[in-house]
């Protein structure tokens, strides 16, 4: 069973330092996956998940953990990320299930519990931006009721051209 609910202080804290872990095993899946594949400086992805910056973005009311536990209750499984772009619009930044718990619906649970908790707040829309070649995360968007709006390419903060494409979903 598993239980999805917004994160709060401790378990941000207990997920940076499982985020920071993960991050030195350079040939593990989620390292491969999100740092390695899109040429991500490994000082810029440690700076993303220092606890203090987690907290930091949740306490400024711009942005929204939520998490994926195990029913002992101290297991995190994977979580979900969004933030505010406007009155309208949230932004899934990102949405992770550790290896362990691929495949199992938790990704799916994480999407429509976030989903859910969105539209509570009063936002219309949801966007959220996958790698052009990313094909499993664009069909699981599109499995879960997300548009195609564009794609288009960026240049990353890391001085990367990345090419993505952007979807919606609509309340």
């Amino acid at each position: 069973m598993v239980k999805i609910f917004d994160a709060n202080d401790e378990i941000l804290r207990e997920l940076s330092r499982i985020l920071l872990k993960i991050l030195e095993d350079k040939n593990g899946e989620i390292y491969q996956e999100n740092v390695a594949k899109f040429g991500i400086p490994e000082e810029y992805a440690r700076k993303a998940f220092f606890e203090e910056n987690l907290l930091k973005l949740q306490n400024s009311g711009k942005a929204k953990f939520y998490l994926a536990m195990g029913d002992d209750g101290k297991t995190i499984m994977g979580f979900a990320q969004t933030i505010i772009r406007n009155e309208d619009t949230v932004e899934l930044d990102r949405i992770v299930v550790f290896p362990e718990f691929t495949r199992k619906g938790i990704g799916t649970k994480l999407l429509q519990y976030a989903l859910e908790e969105t539209e509570k707040r009063g936002f219309k829309k949801v966007i959220v931006n996958a790698g052009k070649n990313e094909v499993h995360a664009r069909k699981f968007y599109e499995k879960n009721g997300f548009e195609k709006i564009e794609e288009y390419t960026v240049h990353a903060p890391w001085g990367k051209k990345l090419d993505l494409v952007s979807y919606q979903y609509s309340f």
